[in-house]
C-alpha cells in the first residue's frame, strides 16, 4: 500500500496542519509518540528518530450476507469488508508518515471499536510512531522503505524492534489476513447422541481449522508480495463482533522482515566457561 498523496487518502485538513508543525527542522518543532520511555530510548539506540504520532481511521458499514446456514462456509462479503476497512486505516496512517518524510512506523496498534451509529458500523483505527533513520539502510539502495515505496510498518515492541535491527534485519510492513466464517449448527440428532460423552465434534473442528488456515494463507501472500524472508510476531485472533455465536472473524497479523544484506549471518555470542579447582 503506497501512500504518496495524503490528501488523496482521506487525511483530514486538521491532520495536515498538525503534521506540518511536526516537520523535522521546523523551528520549535517537537515529536509526539505513544512509545514508552524504554521503547523510545531503544528505538533511538537502534538508529531511528521519532517524528510524530500518526494515525488512520475508517468508520465502516459492514454489510450483510445471505447463505445456507446449515453448512460451514466463509462469508466472503464480510471477509472483504473487514480487510478493506483495516486497509483504509493503515493506508491513511502511512500517508501521514509519508507527509513527515518518515522511513517507517513503529509500535503500530490496529483496533476495531463498535460505534453506536448502528449495529453494523465500527471504527477501524491504526496508530503508531513515525520514525526517520539516522543512516541509510546497509546494502541495496540504502532505503528503509519497502518495495512498494511506502514507509515500513511494524507492530513489534520497541525492545523487539531494537533486537531485530541490531541482528541485521529490517521490517518491511505489517501483513494481515482475515476470514469471516460461519460454523453450521450441530444437527439435532448429533446433539442428542453426544449427550454425556467425551467426543470431538469434527465438523466444528474442521470449520475452525479451515478458517484459520485461510487467514494465515492470506497473511503469507502479503509477505511474499513484499519480498519478505519471513514474518515475526504473528498473532492469530478470533472475534465474534456482533454476529452471534456461529459467525467468527479469524484475523492473522505479523511483521514481514528481510535481512539487510544478502550475505547476512547472525553472529552467535561467545560463551566463556571457567573451571574452578
Amino acid at each position: 500500500m503506497t501512500a504518496t498523496d495524503p490528501t488523496a487518502q482521506g487525511v483530514p485538513a486538521d491532520a495536515m496542519r498538525r503534521l506540518a508543525e511536526l516537520q523535522p527542522g521546523r523551528p520549535g518543532s517537537l515529536f509526539t509518540s505513544d512509545l514508552s520511555v524504554n521503547e523510545f530510548l531503544l528505538v533511538r539506540e537502534a538508529g531511528f528518530r521519532p517524528l510524530g504520532l500518526v494515525l488512520g481511521s475508517s468508520i465502516y458499514h459492514v454489510g450483510i450476507q445471505l447463505g445456507r446456514w446449515g453448512k460451514n462456509q466463509e462469508l466472503t462479503t464480510l471477509s472483504q469488508a473487514m480487510y478493506h476497512a483495516r486497509e483504509l486505516a493503515m493506508t491513511r496512517m502511512e500517508a501521514e508518515a509519508a507527509q513527515l518524510g518518515a522511513d517507517g512506523i513503529v509500535g503500530v496498534r490496529l483496533s476495531v471499536e463498535a460505534r453506536e451509529f448502528g449495529s453494523d458500523i465500527a471504527e477501524f483505527i491504526a496508530i503508531g510512531t513515525a520514525v526517520k533513520a539516522d543512516e541509510p539502510a546497509p546494502g541495496g539502495n540504502g532505503s528503509w522503505r519497502n518495495v512498494k515505496g511506502a514507509p515500513f510498518t511494524s507492530d513489534l515492541s520497541g525492545q523487539d524492534f531494537w533486537t531485530l535491527v541490531r541482528a541485521g534485519y529490517a521490517p518491511l510492513g505489517m501483513v494481515m489476513g482475515t476470514c469471516v466464517y460461519h460454523i453450521a449448527h450441530q444437527k439435532l440428532g448429533s446433539m442428542f447422541s453426544n449427550i454425556g460423552k467425551n467426543v470431538e465434534i469434527e465438523p466444528f473442528t474442521q470449520a475452525l481449522y479451515d478458517a484459520r488456515e485461510l487467514a494465515m494463507e492470506r497473511m503469507q501472500r502479503e509477505a511474499e508480495e513484499l519480498h519478505a524472508e519471513g514474518i515475526v510476531g504473528v498473532q492469530l485472533n478470533s472475534h465474534n463482533h456482533r454476529w452471534g455465536g456461529h459467525t467468527t472473524e479469524f484475523f492473522a497479523i505479523g511483521t514481514a522482515v528481510r535481512p539487510l544484506r544478502d550475505d547476512h549471518v547472525i553472529e552467535r555470542p561467545t560463551m566463556v566457561l571457567s573451571l574452578d579447582g
